[in-house]
């Protein structure tokens, strides 16, 4: 493992010293900077180009150089929701939302909200481009599963042109980004269509493709995360705005217990968690009344300033430090008799003014807070307890947003006020930090490892996509001339026979007139 890793530094630094002194010099006008920064500073962005192209330099090189042309082609660093038409986020056609059974993020292509109009093309694919990168940088480029939703599709909904766009952006642009591609319930006219798409991925990658209908669908993405047209539960609706923030459109309801971990927590302080609840279990088991003393929240600790402080909270088990919030998971308890969890998690204002915050999760329907949306005072300290709804079993994919403000001084801390507050301040103000699930069960931590499964693609020529492309296009017109035939002789042969059928009326009228 250790010369596995010296051979992967090793090819990270060959990489990185021959982009500057064999493509930098000549087309550093042709890159963003930001991008070129990035490439020295970022390891696992070049491992990544490195695994897409089998650790052979030469590859990854060109595979760099033409995604980074694209990229500043594009405006990737600078897309945003401003920058983009409002109406391409509302109809829905692209958009992240769920995960599949091997806990990798979805990215949804509503293909029968789209519609081919070479003129606002070039603003879909920066759309495209804008979720990827929105994904990339908040979850360090782990893989995607794309699925095509082709349900309720026709002829006039199919762009083979988008499609291979979205391809070559996981092939040539975003390196070990993909995991799978699911279409579901592709249209028979697409058969011969879809042979091309498989030619855009590389023979390495057709095992990646997975058609699917309402039958068999469930074997890639659980119920949950899937609509009803196909066989789910999920009960999304997309909606615009807010943004999709991989799901964390939906605030927590007051009133609050899982374990929360945060995304960086190493093994050793999960290990720390298990140790502690047992210990704490105990205690609440010889001292009931500890426990109710606990358990039990007053009406005047519902307020949003309330801090609840229970005796057996024990040091902060993991802290992060934000620029306006210290957050620290404190301590997790609750009751054997009843199963139930809570975890006490403790937001320290570091700054001089009163700080807003509110919390959202990926499964509002599972979890209460309290507060969910309060502020807190300069240099104070205030207790966020997050419950389980009874019914409910906490999921590693289940995922919490702390999402913080600095408030002027004038401003009310009352719910109309800060209700306001959110609408009017900007993102780039708000801090945000993430917190992941843990469920500990029978004192051993359970936990869903994710695996790196990822394909790697051949590079492909322009001259060959502009080829495949060109024929692909081609076998399209066929189609639609044939289909217009079809229909043209349908209706020539449905005029002939009523012809057929006069003309032997009138046959038989003048036979039978002639031998009366």
């Amino acid at each position: 493992m250790a010369e596995q890793g010296q051979d992967k530094a090793a090819l990270i630094s060959e990489t990185r010293r021959r982009f500057e002194a064999e493509y930098l010099p000549d087309k550093s006008d042709k890159y963003d900077c930001r991008d070129v920064e990035r490439l020295q500073q970022d390891d696992k962005w070049v491992e990544n180009y490195l695994i897409w192209r089998h650790d052979v330099v030469d590859d990854t090189l060109k595979m760099i150089d033409e995604s980074f042309q694209w990229r500043k082609e594009y405006t990737v660093n600078d897309l945003s929701e401003s920058v983009l038409p409002k109406w391409l986020f509302e109809i829905g056609a692209l958009f992240l939302h769920g995960y599949d059974k091997e806990g990798y993020k979805l990215f949804w292509f509503k293909v029968k909200h789209h519609t081919r109009d070479p003129k606002q093309q070039l603003d879909k694919k920066k759309l495209v481009a804008f979720w990827l990168e929105h994904y990339a940088k908040r979850d360090h480029g782990k893989p995607l599963t794309v699925v095509f939703d082709m349900a309720e599709t026709g002829i006039s909904h199919i762009d083979l042109d988008f499609v291979r766009f979205i391809v070559n952006c996981f092939t040539d642009y975003y390196p070990n980004f993909l995991t799978k591609i699911v279409i579901f319930e592709m249209p028979w006219i697409m058969n011969a269509a879809f042979k091309i798409v498989k030619g855009w991925l590389g023979p390495e990658a057709i095992s990646m493709l997975k058609f699917a209908n309402k039958s068999d669908v469930q074997e890639y993405i659980s119920g949950e995360y899937l609509p009803p047209h196909m066989g789910g539960t999920d009960s999304f609706k997309y909606s615009y705005p807010p943004l999709v923030d991989d799901d964390f459109q939906t605030p927590l309801c007051e009133n609050g217990p899982i374990t929360n971990e945060d995304e960086h927590e190493s093994k050793e302080e999960l290990d720390a968690d298990t140790r502690e609840t047992g210990e704490l279990n105990e205690a609440q088991n010889l001292n009931q009344k500890k426990m109710n003393s606990i358990e039990h929240i007053s009406k005047s600790e519902e307020t949003d300033k309330t801090e609840v402080k229970p005796k057996n909270a024990k040091k902060a088990l993991t802290t992060f430090k934000g620029p306006l919030l210290h957050i620290s998971r404190r301590a997790i308890f609750g009751s054997k008799e009843t199963g139930e969890k809570k975890c006490l998690i403790v937001l320290t204002n570091v700054t001089k003014n009163v700080v807003a915050f509110k919390v959202r999760t990926t499964a509002p329907e599972k979890y209460r807070v309290k507060p969910s949306n309060s502020s807190c005072e300069p240099g104070t300290s205030l207790d966020i307890i997050v419950s389980l709804h009874g019914g409910f079993s906490a999921s590693l994919q289940d995922r919490f947003l702390i999402m913080a403000a600095e408030m002027d001084q004038s401003s009310g801390a009352g719910a109309p006020e800060l209700t306001q507050f959110w609408k009017d301040v900007p993102r780039t103000k708000v801090m945000e930090h993430r917190l992941r699930c843990h469920v500990i069960e029978s004192s051993k931590p359970s936990s869903l490892t994710l695996k790196d499964n990822a394909f790697n693609v051949p590079a492909k020529t322009n001259e060959d996509l502009h080829i495949q492309l060109t024929r692909l296009l081609q076998i399209n017109k066929r189609l639609e001339e044939q289909m217009n035939r079809c229909l043209w002789f349908q209706q020539l042969s449905v005029v002939l026979s009523l012809l057929s059928v006069t003309v032997a009326a009138f046959c038989f009228y003048l036979a039978s007139a002639q031998r009366s």
